[in-house]
């Protein structure tokens, strides 16, 4: 093992909520493995590789991995090269998505846009995770001492239970992951493996920045009880929590970050 500190991997992670998990994450004393699949190891302004800059500057290991979480042989690749690093994988954070090419009305929308979206969002994510789910196993097989130092977490939206008609792929596939989330706990808990959902809001990354101006107009409105933009670290600070297992009796547990979105009101 490279160090003693507990290893997470972070697909998504060379920009927006990802970049924020994985900050958040070294923060708190893990070593990161950080996929993407964008590699560009000579661009240090943007990207995985600014990332690693950032990350060992707090004093902690990352490991940047090339990897399409849409190809199920790519997860193949992704964990043998965290197991000859680090010899173990301790969180999982699944956070890679994407959003439709086109934006189209649910009556216009297509097959490849359902299926580009499904396919990374859904079956992507849930391949990944029966896979790394395993390895867990195999790890607390091996020691059992290690029950319960284990944690999936799945980076859903609040349009899993919001409906946007002009990306409803998306709204579904974020609807699939967040039953994902709840079947993968009632799964591993016998194993100790805890799994988590946590649910953004209207959250400023590259993935918004082309409706900003709309959600500004919409959080000056009052859409958001909190009245801000949500950033990468805030969802990143929550996701840091539940991997240090602050919420240890609590599998299962959705977490929303989305500054009071889910309270109802008249």
């Amino acid at each position: 093992m490279e160090g003693i500190n507990p290893v997470a991997l972070v697909t998504g992670a060379g920009r927006g909520i990802g970049r924020g998990v994985a900050l958040e994450l070294a923060k708190n004393g893990f070593d990161i493995v950080g996929n993407d699949i964008l590699f560009e190891p000579d661009n240090k302004a943007s990207g995985l590789f600014e990332v690693k800059e950032r990350v060992e500057e707090l004093k902690t290991s990352f490991l940047p991995i090339k990897g399409d979480i849409s190809s199920l042989d790519d997860h193949g690749i992704i964990l043998r090269q965290v197991l000859d690093k680090f010899r173990e994988i301790n969180v999982l954070v699944n956070n890679a998505g994407v959003a439709p090419d086109e934006r189209l009305d649910i009556l216009e929308t297509t097959p490849e846009n359902f299926d580009g979206v499904l396919s990374v969002n859904a079956r992507g994510t849930f391949f990944l995770t029966q896979r790394i789910a395993r390895q867990m196993i195999d790890q607390i097989k091996k020691d059992s001492e290690l029950k319960g130092k284990y944690c999936i977490i799945f980076i859903s939206s609040i349009s899993a239970e919001v409906s946007s008609p002009s990306r409803a792929e998306y709204c579904i596939s974020k609807a699939a992951i967040s039953n994902m989330a709840r079947v993968f706990a009632d799964r591993l808990s016998g194993f100790g493996i805890n799994v988590y959902e946590v649910r953004p809001g209207i959250i400023k990354t590259d993935m918004t920045a082309p409706v900003r101006e709309k959600y500004d107009r919409l959080i000056e409105e009052g859409l958001v009880p909190q009245k801000r933009w949500g950033f990468p670290e805030d969802v990143g600070k929550a996701v840091a929590a539940l991997a240090r297992g602050d919420f240890a009796y609590s599998t299962g547990l959705v977490v929303e970050i989305s500054g009071g979105m889910n309270i109802r009101h008249l």
